[in-house]
């Protein structure tokens, strides 16, 4: 059996990119039947917002792939996956209910929570390998991941829970 090659923090952060790569696209198919799902028309705002942040946020990506001479391409990101598809299962199980709102917003935000701990983990690592363009890029995104999740359990507090109550 041949030895295994050395593998650093460049290769990790390389597999990681790779995955939220994945993760983003994903997201970008799931938000719109999120957002035709929603009985709130602030929630189906929000969705649509996020979609097209994502889009962005999948350019972004790019960019870096770019920096880092490596072409843009996505690994199967198995936990994204479970998570849309409990997202569609609450689509599925809540469809007409008071509930269902409720249930894609914390679908949502599970969805947001992912992409948090991968963009702060990413630009982490970024700043720790000298890449100060990538930091900057992943940055952004991390703020903006943030701000949607704030905005998020703004929407949940203020409406849409208490509609479901």
């Amino acid at each position: 059996m041949a030895p295994k090659a050395e593998k650093n923090l460049t290769n990790l952060f390389q597999e990681t990119l790779k995955d939220i790569y994945y993760a983003e696209k994903q997201i970008l198919r799931a938000l719109p039947k999120m957002a035709k799902s929603a009985q709130s028309a602030e929630l189906a705002a929000a969705f649509q917002k996020h979609r097209d942040e994502t889009e962005v946020h999948v350019e972004r990506l790019e960019q870096v792939f770019e920096l880092l001479g490596v072409q843009a391409r996505g690994k199967t990101c198995d936990a994204i996956i479970g998570i849309i598809d409990e997202g569609k299962e609450i689509m599925e199980d809540f469809a007409g209910t008071a509930a269902l709102d409720p249930g894609l917003l914390a679908a949502a935000q599970a969805v947001e929570h992912y992409e948090i701990s991968r963009y702060g983990t990413l630009r982490t690592w970024a700043q720790q390998l000298g890449m100060k363009d990538a930091v900057k890029l992943l940055d952004l995104t991390l703020g903006e991941e943030k701000a949607t999740d704030a905005a998020l359990s703004q929407l949940a507090t203020t409406a849409v829970n208490a509609k479901a109550a």
